[in-house]
């Protein structure tokens, strides 16, 4: 038998770092997630703090950035290491892209030396929690008519709104928040013990349960101009830091649609029906012919687009978008055919198919939805704005 990804030699493509440092997310993945996720999933519970210290340990939080106690690491080994730590579990996964691509980003991309200095290192060690509070409950894919308004008073700014479906945001020690001022959109750095600042766990999720996800709400929070992010002009700097974030999605998904293809595999190879392994049937053999191709596909997409960023420093929105649409469409296809090769095993948590299903629900939905992306890549071919 050979592995998902081992059936192109697709290893031959990564270099010994890159190989190294998916060895050790792999390790960590295996011993401090994989036997904890199914109750901590079960539960609805799961110890970010704890993670997160171990995290920081081995420079996985920001370890696409430089300075500040960062690890500075290339994109295809942060693509590596979202690889692996989805393979475990989206929303593990989750805790470090926001923490790295949203929040550390916001700050290190936008920010003073002021806050880089108070609030990076930490962040980069797991001492410190950040989430990112851009989404609201009336505008999730239209930021630009966000609700939440910051105003002057005097020296100082008063935030008030509310944000929705933030990761991170019950625990967190620092919130990126975006609002709307007089002159644009405007981004703060702010402590959540901040008066005014309050983050309530959302409960009843079917999806990315071993994740934290809070409500935030803004009631007359006052903070000072040193709380204001101030490279951060306008939409484009929360938008940039969404783009930072999907393409550790792009490479995350991969790794659940091959921890979900690894399951199908084993178990069409061990399970007998009609007195033969059912993965002696020529239907089950083309689905997991199939599934494996997407695969490789979704896989190589990944490296190329952190090749070439690693290149040129930047991707284009468009080539991001395109990732995003296809991996995450693909991984979600494959979760639900490994399902179905499961039987009805494939619905126990004794096995991680559906969770990692339920999971993607919840990617292919955050950071753009497949929609949204469409009209990106749509809005580049034809030159036509579409979302108008």
């Amino acid at each position: 038998m050979v592995a998902p990804l081992d059936l192109l030699d697709l290893d031959t493509l990564l270099n010994d770092e890159e190989r190294d440092i998916r060895a050790v997310v792999r390790r960590v993945a295996d011993d401090k997630v994989r036997p904890h996720v199914a109750g901590w999933y079960e539960d609805g519970k799961v110890p970010v703090r704890e993670l997160a210290l171990e995290f920081g340990k081995l420079g996985l939080l920001g370890m696409h950035l430089t300075g500040y106690g960062c690890a500075g690491a290339s994109a295809v080994s942060y693509g590596l290491a979202c690889l692996e730590l989805e393979a475990a579990d989206s929303g593990v996964r989750s805790l470090v892209s926001v923490q790295g691509s949203l929040a550390m980003y916001a700050i290190w991309k936008y920010g003073s030396e002021e806050q880089k200095q108070r609030w990076l290192p930490g962040m980069a060690a797991g001492e410190l929690i950040g989430c990112f509070g851009l989404t609201e409950p009336d505008h999730g894919s239209d930021p630009a008519n966000m609700s939440t308004r910051a105003r002057r008073d005097g020296a100082d700014w008063v935030l008030d709104g509310g944000k929705m479906w933030i990761t991170n945001a019950p625990l967190a020690d620092v919130a990126v928040i975006w609002a709307r001022g007089e002159e644009g959109v405007f981004g703060f750095a702010v402590p959540t013990d901040t008066p005014g600042f309050s983050a309530r766990e959302i409960k009843n999720k079917m999806s990315l349960r071993a994740s934290s996800t809070g409500e935030i709400t803004l009631d007359g929070v006052r903070l000072p101009e040193s709380a204001r992010l101030p490279e951060a002009r306008g939409l484009k700097a929360p938008l940039s830091c969404l783009t930072e974030a999907r393409f550790g999605i792009i490479w995350g998904s991969m790794g659940a649609a091959r921890d979900c293809l690894r399951v199908a595999i084993d178990y069409a190879t061990t399970r007998e029906q009609f007195g033969r392994p059912i993965g002696g049937f020529q239907l089950t053999q083309a689905k997991l012919a199939d599934m494996s191709l997407e695969l490789q596909k979704g896989y190589l997409l990944a490296l190329h687009l952190g090749r070439l960023r690693d290149s040129a420093g930047a991707l284009r929105p468009e080539q991001v978008s395109v990732g995003k649409l296809n991996n995450v469409r693909e991984a979600i296809a494959i979760a639900r055919t490994c399902r179905t090769i499961l039987g009805g095993n494939g619905i126990s948590g004794e096995y991680p198919v559906m969770r990692h299903a339920n999971n993607l629900e919840s990617v292919l939905t955050y950071e753009g939805t497949s929609e949204i992306h469409q009209l990106v890549i749509g809005q580049k071919l034809t030159g036509l704005n579409a979302f108008a």
